[in-house]
């Protein structure tokens, strides 16, 4: 496998290298970088003229320029080989600073879209096929097929509308008026009768629990004004963390496994204890903290399911683990909510939390929370756009995936012995129909790395996709074009190799050869 890595990263090299040619060339010819200052009305426009051409090396021919330029990048690329050196920009400033601050905001933008939308629309898909024909399955095709028809310039705009400013003015004040309450409730309740089987009797039952329940709550959150003063409370906490042990149990292990249902239950009690515990240390949190208690969780999850046994350790340790992860993730939510009313009344939000552009809000004051909590709800209607977007190719994919792989021999087999239908399709099924979705994963994720040229545009985001168009229109500024592509490039090879590396994992018959 070592050789082949290699191979293929020589590859990569000069596929990059041939590539990166090209597009300076393309992008040289393209126009005049001196085309502003010659139209300019400016009485010392000669000598600007002459200081940018030397900035930018005009006088060297395009593909001589070329090679200086890719000396400088290589330095980006070996590690302790000197000053990453991209160039400047039309304005003399570096473009690896201008790169940073694009990579950045685009990291921020698209990780948690991109994420998002690969578990839902998978789960959405596995399940759409194993309900097929059913219910659940057209609707969650018309979904699928019209969030993925809308224009993302349109849905964004709806999204501000309806979620930025519609959502600042219903803050005012937080009571939901009696046609919302009529209408969220039936809405809830088809939902539940989607996703249940049995009769119509069962259903119309489900039906009703789902929109009573629906009903009360928002009365509920209206009487004692959650939205300013939200929280969840070892109450609630406790109550969702029950929840999620059972379901994680079910889907890693089978509710019939009693130890790993305890170890997921022990885990619960953990965290409440924790949600006491831990309280003081929350007042100079980081992500550093975040991410070392992720890695506690998991720790003490495995430690928990170990040592309660069973005849699978590690069902039990995997079960154990993600509710840990679930609980501490409940128990840091709680946290953010407390400090939402010191976030909602900042004199910079002025109580219009939920942003329409920008990454942050200018000037804002405060602890580590109250600037986390700006960043999320900034990045919160872009995500959403994405995200939604998204869903259907992951979705239909997975759903046409998970259809053939239920056709198979093995999994007729598999039924037959008398498997459990959870284990048939969790350990069977599941992962062989992750194998188309590797390659469309990858490209995603690198293609979403090169920025989202109309979301940026439409939140004011300064990410990579921006900064490309910038650099092109009105006037061509190669180095910035460059670093961006060369980024780009880069991300795109390596999740390339990636995919061919996780085709072997996920299917035993496929082996990586030199």
């Amino acid at each position: 496998m070592l050789t082949y890595i290699v191979r293929r990263l020589i590859a990569a090299v000069l596929i990059l290298l041939g590539a990166s040619f090209i597009v300076y060339q393309l992008t040289a010819m393209s126009g005049d970088p001196l085309a502003d200052l010659r139209e300019s009305n400016n009485p010392n426009k000669e000598a600007l003229m002459a200081a940018r051409s030397q900035l930018l090396d005009l006088g060297t021919p395009a593909p001589i320029r070329y090679f200086k330029w890719i000396g400088g990048a290589a330095q980006c690329l070996i590690p302790f080989a000197g000053k990453c050196d991209l160039g400047f920009n039309l304005v003399g400033a570096p473009v690896t600073e201008s790169l940073g601050r694009a990579m950045g905001q685009t990291i921020l933008l698209v990780t948690a879209a991109t994420f998002l939308a690969i578990f839902i629309g998978i789960a959405l898909g596995i399940l759409s096929a194993l309900r097929q024909y059913s219910a659940l399955d057209y609707s969650v095709t018309f979904m699928a097929f019209l969030f993925f028809s809308l224009p993302i310039f349109w849905l964004a705009v709806l999204l501000k509308e309806y979620g930025a400013i519609g959502f600042n003015n219903f803050l005012k004040d937080p009571v939901f008026s009696p046609m919302a309450i009529v209408i969220a409730a039936i809405f809830m309740g088809l939902v539940v009768m989607l996703f249940m089987r049995g009769t119509w009797i069962k259903r119309s039952i489900g039906f009703t629990i789902g929109a009573a329940v629906t009903a009360g709550l928002m009365i509920a959150l209206s009487a004692v004004g959650w939205f300013r003063t939200p929280g969840l409370g070892p109450i609630l906490i406790l109550l969702f963390g029950v929840g999620a042990a059972y379901l994680v149990t079910q889907l890693v292990a089978g509710i019939r496994n009693k130890r790993a249902l305890y170890s997921a239950l022990i885990m619960v009690a953990v965290g409440i204890v924790s949600y006491y515990v831990l309280n003081p240390l929350f007042h100079n949190m980081n992500w550093w903290g975040i991410v070392l208690g992720a890695i506690a969780c998991i720790v003490i999850g495995c430690v928990v399911g170990y040592f309660m046994g069973g005849y699978d350790r590690g069902q039990s340790m995997r079960a154990a683990s993600l509710t840990a992860l679930l609980v501490g993730g409940l128990v840091v939510l709680d946290r953010f909510m407390i400090e939402w009313p010191n976030y909602f009344n900042n004199s910079r939000v002025r109580g219009r939390p939920i942003a329409t552009i920008g990454s942050n809000t200018p000037n804002l004051q405060g602890d580590w929370w109250i600037q986390t909590t700006d960043t999320f709800t900034h990045l919160l209607l872009p995500t959403i756009a994405l995200m939604l977007v998204s869903l259907a190719g992951y979705s239909r994919y997975s759903r046409a995936s998970m259809l053939e792989i239920m056709q198979q021999d093995y999994i007729r087999t598999a039924r037959a012995k008398g498997l459990p239908e959870r284990t048939v399709v969790m350990r069977h099924a599941f992962r062989n129909a992750l194998i188309p979705l590797a390659t469309l994963v990858a490209f995603d994720i690198g293609g979403l790395i090169g920025g989202a040229v109309v979301t940026e545009r439409v939140f004011a985001f300064t990410g990579m996709g921006d900064l490309f168009v910038r650099s092109l229109v009105p006037i061509p500024d190669p180095n910035p074009v460059m670093g961006t592509f060369l980024v780009i490039g880069i991300v795109a090879l390596v999740f390339n190799l990636v995919a061919d590396l996780v085709y072997s994992v996920l299917d035993p018959r496929v082996r990586v050869k030199a």
